[in-house]
């Protein structure tokens, strides 16, 4: 027995090498049959002969749980046959040779078919471990993407009756951790509790980035200080964190974990939270923000509401990457963009109106519960921006740029957008080299604590910007 038990101290023993060690113990053949009789695996010399009708008729005995074990003959062959597995369904061992067995050896029979159940029955722990962690998965992004559209009584509603603690705190700060896709696993299953969440927390893996690991922490919890733990000890990491905002705005805390995570990356200790300025549609005046806004978007208020959601995750995601979120084909992306276009008479393939149509669906998803006392006045995109308070913001969000030491930033960086965010093209125009122009865009994002070339909302918080003094034209109306 000091054989088999080395065989099953191997990682991963697979039962064609017990059922090996048992032919030679045995020095005949061995096979497993399942409970219709027919060969699931055996040896490789296991004769076929062996199964006629009298053996197949006493195995199917035996599988139906008639008797635990028969000895008998097939052809030429003395063959035993023993039962595996404390519960139906049953399977069957069945050892050849061209004797009998001896008594130590029908031991080590009986021994093996205890030992095979056992295997049997860690495989099934695996399968259904395996299915469970995947459950817990696709919940889990459930529940990000129902709080990504702002809506935690949906959140509520998916977690069946039993809605996790995060739902229930006040404030939450999303921890976007960048690591290597291999480690999220081994991450998840760490943290993850008998409920299939963290604790209050909640961890997903990044359905668009591979190396993100979006995080959901209410203020306090202890997994947050993890977190960091885990950034100090693995210089491959790195962590961006949001303000705390509540679980009806992980939206605009996720856009600043993402912006956070951009400046982590550069500093000493790899963490970094967000220091940035109010989004800029909580700054507007909300009747003309809304009366620009509905008017805009009423072209698609009949649109289906996968549509709507659609648009909303592209305006912030690149398509591959909302296709994979949603899990549909890039092509029903396309389509669904495509009717949107039409309906709103615009090119979405342009970078300033994808800003417009950003700014119109942020305007109305804050104030979607908003029931207007009054009709909402006509309004221009101009109109929304003569407030003193977005003058401020928009002074505020370009001031990074005026910087002496290079008095080339500001220009670089209205070319770029001019040229629909393509690099490329911008050093075209500039006259520089496209690594020129990547440069001074990458020492931009420094300055400005943002990701430009990774984060589109970034991209429009700047083209607001340059609107509001003049230097970029954005095209208010259908």
């Amino acid at each position: 027995m000091e054989d088999l038990l080395r065989v099953v101290a191997r990682p991963a023993v697979a039962v064609d090498e017990v059922l090996g060690w048992l032919g030679k113990r045995v020095g005949g053949e061995v096979a497993v049959l399942g409970a219709d009789a027919g060969v699931e695996c055996g040896t490789a010399a296991f004769p076929d002969e062996v199964l006629g009708d009298d053996v197949t008729a006493l195995a199917r005995r035996v599988a139906a749980g008639r008797v635990a074990s028969a000895v008998t003959v097939g052809g030429a062959w003395s063959v035993r046959l023993e039962r595996i597995g404390g519960r139906p369904p049953y399977r069957v061992l069945v050892v050849a040779g061209h004797r009998a067995l001896v008594k130590e050896e029908a031991v080590a029979a009986s021994g093996v078919c205890a030992l095979l159940d056992l295997l049997r029955r860690a495989g099934e722990t695996d399968v259904a471990r395996r299915e469970y962690e995947r459950k817990a998965r696709q919940v889990g992004l459930g529940l990000f993407m129902a709080l990504m559209a702002g809506d935690a009584m949906l959140a509520r509603r998916m977690s069946g009756g039993a809605p996790p603690p995060l739902l229930d705190c006040e404030r939450l700060r999303v921890h976007l951790l960048r690591c290597v896709p291999d480690d999220q696993d081994r991450l998840l299953r760490a943290y993850r509790d008998a409920s299939g969440f963290h604790g209050r927390g909640l961890m997903v893996r990044c359905p668009v980035y591979d190396e993100h690991l979006i995080c959901l922490i209410p203020e306090g919890e202890g997994l947050a200080g993890e977190l960091r733990g885990l950034v100090g000890e693995n210089r491959r990491y790195a962590l961006g964190i949001s303000t705390p905002l509540p679980p009806a705005a992980t939206a605009e805390a996720y856009e600043q974990a993402r912006h956070a995570l951009a400046v982590a990356r550069n500093a000493p200790d790899r963490v970094a939270g967000y220091q940035g300025r109010e989004p800029l549609d909580r700054l507007l005046p909300p009747d003309v923000a809304m009366g620009w806004a509905d008017a805009f978007l009423r072209p698609i208020d009949s649109a289906p509401a996968m549509t709507v959601e659609i648009t909303r995750l592209a305006m912030r995601f690149p398509r591959a990457g909302v296709a994979r979120l949603l899990g549909i084909s890039r092509n029903t992306v396309a389509a669904h963009l495509r009717r949107v276009e039409s309906a709103l008479g615009v090119d979405l393939g342009d970078i300033r109106t994808r800003a417009v149509v950003a700014l119109a669906l942020a305007i109305l998803g804050r104030h979607r519960d908003t029931v207007p006392a009054r009709p909402l006045p006509a309004a221009t995109l101009d109109d929304l921006f003569e407030s003193p308070s977005v003058a401020s913001w928009a002074a505020s969000a370009l001031q990074p740029l005026d910087d002496p030491a290079r008095p080339q930033l500001r220009s670089t960086v209205r070319a770029w957008l001019e040229a629909g965010a393509d690099a490329r093209h911008a050093a075209r125009r500039l006259g520089n080299s496209r690594t020129t122009v990547t440069a001074r865009l990458r020492a931009a994002e420094r300055l400005l604590d943002r990701d430009l070339l990774a984060a589109e909302s970034s991209v429009h918080e700047l083209l607001y910007a340059f609107h509001h003094c003049g230097e970029i034209r954005l095209d208010g109306a259908p």
